[in-house]
């Protein structure tokens, strides 16, 4: 986890603490794509510190402009369902480790 989160934001990290697991199943009518079938997609969240570095693209990879948002402002961006979910269980820290279901709506995305 340290590795990619390196490789995705130019920054590394040491993980203080695990927050969290998700799993869900998005049905086959939420997905994006017509015709694609139902999609179980599992989440493991951590409280990571951040050690050295500044974000910068991930070379050759799917991070295209990795930058720091304050918490505040979130929930304006166009984000995944699962950014809500971690931040649920950092606001929270829930000793069983999960949260109630967050609605997707909005600017969120599956």
């Amino acid at each position: 986890m340290i590795r990619e989160f390196a490789e995705e934001t130019g920054c590394d990290a040491v993980a203080e603490r695990l927050l969290g697991v998700d799993s869900r199943v998005i049905p086959a009518a939420e997905r994006r794509v017509p015709g694609s079938p139902p999609h179980q997609n599992v989440g493991v969240f951590y409280q990571v510190r951040i050690t050295s570095g500044t974000p910068q693209p991930e070379p050759n990879g799917k991070t295209g402009e990795p930058a720091w948002t304050p918490i505040p402002d979130v929930a304006r961006l166009r984000r995944s369902s699962l950014v809500d979910i971690g931040l649920a269980l950092a606001r929270t820290l829930p000793p069983t480790g999960h949260v109630a279901p967050v609605p997707v709506g909005g600017l969120i995305e599956h």
